[in-house]
């Protein structure tokens, strides 16, 4: 499993520009499609809001790569 520590710099961040500035995306509309796909889990848990708002010691979880907020 790759994993990769976001440094939060603002209150949240909405999942599909999470999945963006991880790199793990081209785009912010790439990243809404990856979330309504339903691959997207956050905690653990299937994601589907597109705009989900993450905070400090979420994960975010996509395939093989964990992303840890910080």
């Amino acid at each position: 499993m790759q994993k990769i520590e976001f440094e939060l710099t603002s209150e949240f961040v909405e999942v599909n520009q999470l999945l963006k500035l991880a790199g793990l995306v081209d785009s912010g509309g790439a990243g809404k499609n990856l979330v309504a796909s339903g691959v997207v889990k956050v905690d653990g848990k299937q994601e589907l809001r597109k705009t989900a708002k993450i905070r400090t010691g979420q994960v975010v979880t996509l395939g093989d790569v964990e992303i840890t907020v910080q």
